[in-house]
């Protein structure tokens, strides 16, 4: 099962603070407690650029930009008005917008999709009771993506409806409302509602309904509009496992409404003021503030952590919402603590992250005025093998991966994840045999977790190894009954 690799580059470290900001001093807790354990995670993980902000009380009481926008212009400095691909972010905007539709009476919650979309459909019969509702709160029973296509971007304002009109062929992974699935696919739909109920491109829908109202000047969710002055690259591991600018940029309209708004730690600190806010900011309304009450309840007595679209968890006992995004090159994240009036946000140009849990954590932690938490990062054991793999070859690596564990335990990070990640990092670099022997490995370690075999069992499929892909599959399936992919998966190689 796919899962984005948690590694990075180091590049030059850089503050900068814009002129509006309020002055921040030396004995500013965010400055002397949380700064440097940006910095030493940035250093640890080789982070090319990092920006954060934390609002308190309505207010930004911290800004920060670290790092560059692109390593091979290492004096472009990040500061907190430049601009990062928000990824998921985004889906948070079409839950807006669809609210919106909603408090116009012009969209229902619970109504079938194809009331407002007739040419939407999919394999199964079920999709005409799937309602808008479900999609909202990824339990629709939608499959997920597979291809962005982010290497044959299309921008004219027909390749939404093309996208949604191309899923024809696709099968339901389970019957609506039954199993949280989270899909980007269910979003491109919604968008495609969006724009179809108000008569506006999706894109303008949100800029004319949202973010112009909310003075989110430099956001944008059309890339060409973007400030290229201010616009981050996206960062990536190359064949060497080394940091390299990513070849694509991750942008195509078809994922518009999952994936490609473009925005900066300021304006997206103005979006968590009007939501906890519950819709109004410098008097601006976008939503009323009883439909936060519908937006924010969980999606179902079994699905406590959705609500519509918003993720719902707690942070030290009080509740909190957000929403996290990760594509080819950037990853971002947003937390709000509404009843306290507190939200943090932060973004990075490189797909591995930059310990974005654990450095939200913290900001909340020194918002509140509590000491945060030590963050401890050990070096990731992918990137010592798929370095290994590119210098010295595979069965190298395995030996070296088996001294390490063996002498070395607590040394390097050797989760699950790590190997699991590696393996498709070899996949997108059509490394198949070695992906293969990662997960095998991977196999070994983690002999109960079914998402293993589903790994193996995908790089088994891309190899042609029909048989082992179903086996591995079905173990998938044995340990994990609600894999929702191994069971689309199977269907697909029993076809």
């Amino acid at each position: 099962m796919r899962k984005i690799l948690h590694l990075v580059s180091l590049l030059s470290l850089s503050l900068s603070f814009p002129t509006q900001l309020p002055a921040q001093s030396e004995k500013d807790p965010f400055k002397q407690q949380l700064q440097p354990m940006i910095e030493q995670a940035m250093k640890q993980q080789e982070v090319p650029g990092f920006a954060i902000a934390i609002v308190r009380d309505q207010k930004i009481v911290y800004a920060a930009g670290f790092g560059v926008r692109n390593i091979d212009h290492k004096n472009d400095k990040i500061t907190p008005r430049s601009l990062f691909h928000m990824a998921s972010i985004t889906k948070p905007f079409v839950a807006t917008s669809v609210m919106q539709l909603v408090e116009q009476g012009k969209v229902e919650l619970d109504s079938p999709v194809v009331k407002y979309l007739p040419y939407f459909r999919v394999k199964d019969e079920q999709y005409k009771t799937i309602t808008v509702r479900q999609m909202l709160g990824h339990i629709s029973g939608m499959p997920d993506v597979q291809d962005y296509e982010w290497d044959k971007p299309q921008y004219d304002d027909g390749a939404l409806e093309r996208y949604v009109r191309s899923v024809t062929d696709k099968s339901l992974i389970a019957e609506p409302g039954t199993k949280f699935a989270y899909s980007n696919m269910a979003f491109e739909v919604l968008g495609d509602l969006i724009a179809k109920v108000s008569s506006e491109t999706f894109e303008g829908y949100v800029q004319k309904h949202i973010l112009e109202p909310l003075g989110m000047n430099s956001s944008t969710l059309l890339v060409k509009q973007a400030n290229p002055q201010l616009l981050t690259s996206p960062h990536v591991l190359n064949a060497s496992f080394e940091v390299a600018v990513s070849k694509v940029f991750p942008y195509n309209r078809m994922h518009s409404p999952s994936s490609t708004l473009c925005s900066n730690v300021l304006d997206m600190s103005r979006w968590a003021m009007a939501n906890m806010n519950r819709g109004e900011l410098d008097g601006k309304r976008i939503l009323k503030a009883s439909t936060y009450d519908e937006m924010w309840k969980p999606a179902g007595e079994q699905f406590t952590r959705v609500g519509i679209s918003w993720f719902l968890g707690e942070h030290r006992g009080h509740r909190t919402v957000g929403h996290a995004g990760g594509d080819t090159g950037f990853v971002s994240n947003l937390l709000m603590i509404p009843d306290q009036k507190i939200a943090v946000v932060m973004m990075s140009n490189f797909d591995g992250g930059a310990a974005l849990g654990p450095l939200t954590a913290a900001a909340l932690d020194v918002a509140f005025g509590l000491k945060p938490e030590p963050i401890v990062i050990k070096p990731p054991i992918a990137k010592v093998i798929g370095r290994a793999i590119a210098a010295s070859g595979l069965e190298a690596a395995v030996t070296q991966y088996r001294d390490l564990k063996k002498n070395q335990p607590q040394g390097y990070d050797f989760s699950e994840r790590q190997l699991n990640t590696l393996g498709y990092r070899l996949m997108q670099q059509q490394k198949i045999k070695e992906a293969i022997r990662v997960l095998q490995l991977n196999v070994e370690a983690y002999p109960q977790s079914g998402n293993v075999y589903d790994s193996l069992g995908e790089a088994y499929m891309k190899n042609g190894d029909k048989q082992l892909a179903i086996e591995n599959y079905e173990k998938s399936l044995r340990l994990d009954p609600g894999n929702a992919n191994a069971v689309e998966m199977l269907k697909k190689l029993k076809d």
